[in-house]
């Protein structure tokens, strides 16, 4: 009698980082992906536009996969789906907004194959192999956000999506738990619930909050109000409208991915825009400071972004001029709060009046603080619980919580991205660990930047290049005369004139002992390497990437 398969439990990405979400559920010969997302790049990950999850584990087993499914349409979730939906060949499902997002973004991303879009209609249950999926409703910072109900061969799995309980939501759409109460009489096997604010007490804060405060920064500005949001945060579109409709004033969007989500939303019924709030770039001079409200994209600090070339003075439409007021209306993402600093910093400089954080009220974030996560696992009462969503101190932190509400340590998997958890009817364990690297994509390019490319951009960034240009006499094999050497990032070529004088003496010297090599242009290119480099960083004590440049004459 041969053992019965066991479920298995792999997230690609999203444990122990923020961003690039992609959960894997394997059993036997049927596989189901949850989320598809990008992770934002760090500082150190020169010329990076995106991070996706290594998907080779999926590529090799492709053949069982059976489908995709969504839980809301944030870039965290989606954004990943332009690059490795054409290589997976699967089905998505997907909320009605969140196919709307999907198929913005597939847009911005010509040339790749279209993606299989399917609904998700939330109290459906639809079949992926041997998994039956039930989508139930949740708050979120976007509209159409839902959790999943898999019921599976070894039981059945919650999983939160990224949530949050808020009695007054701005769509009017609650979390569902008459639904996960009902659930919970029928013995839960895992609950895999949404990490990112485990170490907030408390509850987080309501929609509505922001609605006051949006209505009192729009009706007290004595000038132009330009607020900052995500492109999908479909949600604030509609407060700022609200809020410019009841003080009289003209709503301009800036920003491609914001415009195509805004119409996008229009279209599909999720925003109610009265005749004639909506502005044309082209009247902006022409009306009133007093009587604008511009709806930007930039909140992170994306340098390509229209709040940042503002910032900059670079945008060709709008500068920033004393009366305004820009409102920063979104959670800085771990990493990118250099980059938001700096850009505050260029508003203030600009002249602008800049309301950030949450002193001013201007934003609230769509996660589930403590006494909320904490609800849930008492009202699922789940056998094992799994945290997801967030870095591994927000991981141990919820972990922490499920120990709170009774749960023991053999009840609790803090996993990082790779582990594989096997759980059957009568145990769980972390039994295996795979690939999880870091997938990187240049944006210009659209193609995989591998680690020693990133490597290198790092080290060129850090000591700089020294360029030696050699020329040699192709008959005899000497050195024709003395070498150049040219320094960028390294050191100031003026300042720096008797060491690389030195240098070019130290180039001299290798090559005139190996005088009878010379014809071998290999030779000549790591003999000065070997001793420039090690020249160099015993005088400056930094190792700049040498690239001789050898000239036969």
């Amino acid at each position: 009698m041969t053992d019965r398969p066991k479920l298995k439990i792999i997230p690609l990405g999203g444990l122990g980082e923020i961003g690039k979400n992609m959960m894997l559920l394997e059993y036997d010969e049927d596989i189901m992906v949850i989320d598809a997302g990008v992770m934002f790049p760090k500082e150190d990950m020169l010329g990076i536009d995106l991070v996706l999850p290594d998907t080779s584990y999926l590529m090799e087993n492709k053949e069982k996969l059976r489908g995709i499914v969504i839980t809301h349409g944030h870039e965290d979730h989606i954004g990943a789906l332009p690059f490795i939906a054409a290589e997976l060949a699967a089905p998505v499902y997907a909320s009605p907004l969140t196919e709307g997002l999907i198929s913005v973004k597939m847009k911005e991303h010509r040339g790749r194959a279209k993606v299989e879009l399917r609904p998700l209609r939330v109290g459906r249950e639809f079949s992926l192999g041997c998994f039956k999926i039930e989508a139930f409703p949740v708050c979120h910072s976007i509209p159409d956000s839902t959790g999943l109900i898999i019921h599976t061969p070894v039981g059945t799995i919650v999983h939160s999506g990224d949530f949050k309980i808020d009695h007054t939501p701005v769509d009017g759409k609650p979390t569902d738990f008459t639904r996960l109460a009902q659930l919970s009489q029928h013995n839960i096997l895992a609950l895999l619930s949404d990490s990112t604010y485990a170490e907030l007490p408390g509850y987080t804060q309501s929609e509505r909050i922001v609605n006051e405060a949006l209505d009192h920064v729009i009706g007290n500005a004595r000038g132009r109000v330009i607020i900052a949001t995500f492109a999908s945060l479909i949600s604030r579109f509609q407060q700022v409208i609200d809020a410019a409709r009841k003080h009289q004033r003209k709503v301009f969007i800036i920003g491609k991915s914001m415009v195509e989500s805004s119409q996008m939303s229009i279209k599909m019924g999720y925003l109610s825009v009265p005749p004639g709030i909506f502005g044309n770039l082209s009247e902006l001079a022409e009306t009133p400071d007093n009587k604008v409200v511009i709806l930007a994209t930039g909140s992170q600090g994306e340098p390509t972004s229209a709040l940042v070339r503002i910032a900059n003075g670079d945008h060709r439409q709008i500068s920033i001029k004393p009366g305004d007021t820009v409102v920063m209306s979104a959670t800085p993402i771990p990493g990118n709060e250099a980059l938001i600093n700096r850009t505050i910093d260029n508003l203030f400089r600009q002249g602008a009046e800049v309301l950030y954080g949450r002193n001013a009220n201007v934003h609230v974030h769509g996660h589930a603080s403590q006494e909320e996560l904490k609800l849930l696992l008492n009202l699922v009462k789940p056998r094992y619980f799994i945290p997801i969503h967030g870095e591994y101190r927000h991981l141990h932190a919820h972990a922490g919580l499920a120990s709170m509400v009774g749960l023991s340590s053999d009840q609790i998997f803090v996993m990082e991205d790779g582990d594989v958890l096997e759980i059957d009817h009568k145990e769980a364990q972390v039994s295996a660990k795979l690939p999880s690297g870091q997938v990187y994509v240049d944006g210009l390019m659209r193609e995989e930047i591998d680690s020693v490319v990133l490597r290198d951009r790092r080290a060129l960034a850090r000591d700089g290049i020294v360029i030696v240009v050699i020329s040699i006499d192709r008959q005899k094999g000497r050195i024709i005369e003395r070498p150049d050497i040219i320094s960028r990032g390294f050191v100031d070529m003026k300042e720096s004139e008797d060491l690389i004088n030195r240098g070019k003496d130290i180039v001299v010297e290798s090559l005139d002992h190996g005088a009878v090599h010379l014809h071998d242009i290999g030779f000549i290119h790591s003999k000065v390497k070997e001793d420039l480099q090690r020249f160099f960083h015993e005088q400056t004590k930094r190792s700049p990437l040498i690239l001789p440049l050898v000239v036969e004459v």
